[in-house]
């Protein structure tokens, strides 16, 4: 796996600095406060935006920003794009869970409190991803359509891909009914007669089945409702709960 910047919040260091430096990734931690727009107590998440965001080298007005919806609609961000969402919820792109882009300084920004976000790069066409995979949109299989448009657009290749998972609400801690059954053997878990939901393992085996190397997906194994004291989590505290910001820009 190359050496990629993955930058938390929290400790405001570098996991493996990649020699090149082109490329910015990070999410949010509780204490950098709620980051969304639209959910939460927003009175203050623009300023909140602005010291994570500048910490990382990203101008906060620039931001590409989705009103997610938990579908596998995926837009390809370009210039044009720039600032949408950033300071206005309403300006945010309509309908779509996942971002690509091979546009340089173009910040990509996802909004999660449980669901699982999903980081792309492809060093050798230089483009990246950012999705928004909740169990919906993991069955839909948005991982590989995100995949699928990198290689129609930039022809990425799946075995030249690298894979991050961010924070989440886990197997451990995320109970669903029988109805999610038909989602075994890689997305359910049974335990004393209840079914436990793996957004992580549904993710990593679609990307899997089409050709991404193991050696080259990296998981934190964060569970957000274990760790709600550092993390938001919907499960946890209801409708009313903050969101994290995953961000990531080509430099």
């Amino acid at each position: 796996m190359p050496e990629v910047s993955l930058i938390t919040a929290k400790a405001n260091q570098l996991f493996k600095p990649f020699s090149s430096s082109n490329l910015i990734y990070a999410f949010s931690h509780r204490h950098n406060n709620n980051m969304s727009l639209c959910y939460g107590n927003t009175s203050d998440s623009l300023n909140n935006r602005k010291p994570f965001l500048s910490n990382l080298g990203i101008n906060y007005n620039d931001l590409v920003c989705a009103k997610q919806v938990h579908g596998s609609q995926i837009k390809y961000a370009k210039e044009e794009d720039r600032g949408r969402g950033a300071l206005g919820y309403d300006s945010s792109v309509s309908d779509i869970d996942a971002f690509i882009t091979d546009k340089k300084n173009l910040p990509l920004a996802i909004f999660t409190a449980d669901c699982l976000p999903v980081f792309l790069y492809e060093p050798a066409t230089s483009a990246i991803g950012l999705i928004h995979a909740g169990w919906r949109s993991s069955k839909e299989g948005i991982a590989v359509t995100t995949i699928e448009l990198m290689k129609k657009y930039f022809n990425s290749r799946a075995d030249n891909l690298y894979v991050w998972f961010g924070p989440a609400i886990r197997e451990c801690c995320y109970e669903v009914g029988e109805e999610f059954n038909n989602l075994r053997p890689y997305g359910i878990a049974e335990r004393n007669s209840r079914y436990y939901l793996d957004l992580v393992g549904i993710n990593k085996k679609q990307v899997l089945d089409l050709g991404v190397k193991e050696i080259n997906i990296f998981d934190p194994k964060i569970c957000t409702s274990c760790q709600n004291e550092e993390f938001f989590s919907y499960r946890r505290e209801g409708k009313t709960c903050g969101r994290m910001m995953s961000v990531i820009m080509l430099k």
